[in-house]
């Protein structure tokens, strides 16, 4: 089978308007590396397929219209500053009628912005954090939150933005934060209660019934009173955390983890693959956010380091990925039919 795979890569930073002509450090975390694509390719051609890589944008668009792939492994996460971007990949497939792996374009526009994902969780009966999204400069944090506050973008992934000082105690501190997010992301700032406990992931892959792979604590290495799970931290996550998969909590909290990840993974309508996260107080487990579109950097990726500690190999993982999507697929054909 010929088997395309979209993708954005890190590249030098070009001159541009949509900074103000200046971006900031982070604005291509979410990308891939060669090296991350080229892992990819090799499982599939491992497998017996050829691969093909059509990257994003025109170019993607020029290789599609003559002669499309059978399938698609999709890992672009899309240009710009949109809360849409990382559905357009998916979108353009859809109209071409070219199968792919993860979820479609809906659901990917609505995990990328957080706070709506947030309210169609909460709205399946999972607890999430206080908090509310600041559009602009004129805002007050009012009677509904008490400090200390977590400050992030509110339409993107990678823990892009997120840094030490997203965690803020006192109003100026907020003040300030919500100023540099808005001046570097150029969008709405999300600000919420901040969560004491453990900080949970969750990877789950598969349809009909999709399956949990493993529950993953981060933990850093250094005691923290109010440690987050950081764009600095996850940079040089080898010095700074370690990780457990089965995370040790107590089985029924474990349990209860697992089952709010199965309705995440539902109630937004995520395909195939997902890492979910939760910060896990007094054993109730908050939803933080879904990644319908995880990283698979073989050696740097949380979805990956899970599946490591599950025991599975780099190969096995892109391998299920790939045929839940395409048994999803079959199984679509075969109810059209």
């Amino acid at each position: 089978m010929r088997i395309g795979i979209t993708f954005d890569l890190k590249t030098d930073p070009p001159p541009g308007e949509d900074f103000g002509g200046r971006h900031p450090d982070d604005w291509q975390e979410e990308f891939d590396s060669p090296a991350t694509i080229e892992a990819i390719a090799a499982v599939l051609r491992g497998l017996g397929h050829v691969v093909e890589l059509l990257g994003d944008g025109r170019e993607l668009l020029e290789q599609l219209l003559p002669d499309p792939p059978d399938f698609v492994f999709n890992m672009a996460e899309g240009q710009g500053v949109s809360r849409t971007r990382e559905a357009r990949v998916p979108a353009v497939l859809e109209m071409l009628g070219i199968p792919f792996t993860g979820s479609d374009p809906l659901t990917l526009a609505v995990t990328l912005d957080k706070d709506c994902a947030k309210r169609l969780v909460q709205a399946a009966g999972l607890a999430v954090p206080l908090g509310f999204v600041v559009e602009d400069r004129d805002w007050k944090i009012g009677d509904q939150l008490s400090f200390p506050v977590i400050v992030k973008p509110a339409w993107e992934g990678s823990s892009k933005g997120i840094r030490s000082n997203c965690l803020v105690s006192t109003a100026d501190e907020l003040a300030s934060a919500i100023e540099s997010l808005q001046s570097d992301h150029r969008q709405p700032v999300l600000v919420e209660e901040f969560i004491e406990g453990d900080e949970l992931t969750v990877g789950i892959l598969g349809n009909d019934p999709p399956e949990i792979l493993g529950i993953m604590r981060v933990l850093p290495r250094q005691p923290a009173p109010r440690f987050i799970y950081s764009l600095d931290v996850k940079r040089d996550f080898k010095q700074q955390v370690r990780y457990e998969c089965p995370a040790r909590v107590p089985l029924e909290s474990l349990e209860g983890v697992g089952r709010a990840a199965q309705t995440v993974f539902q109630a937004l309508g995520c395909r195939d693959v997902a890492r979910v996260d939760f910060r896990l107080r007094d054993g109730v487990p908050y939803f933080l956010e879904v990644n319908p579109l995880p990283g698979l950097n073989p050696e740097s990726s949380d979805l990956v380091i899970m599946a490591r500690l599950c025991g599975w190999s780099y190969e096995k993982l892109i391998e299920t990925i790939l045929d839940a999507a395409m048994k999803r697929q079959r199984s679509v054909v075969s109810c059209q039919w």
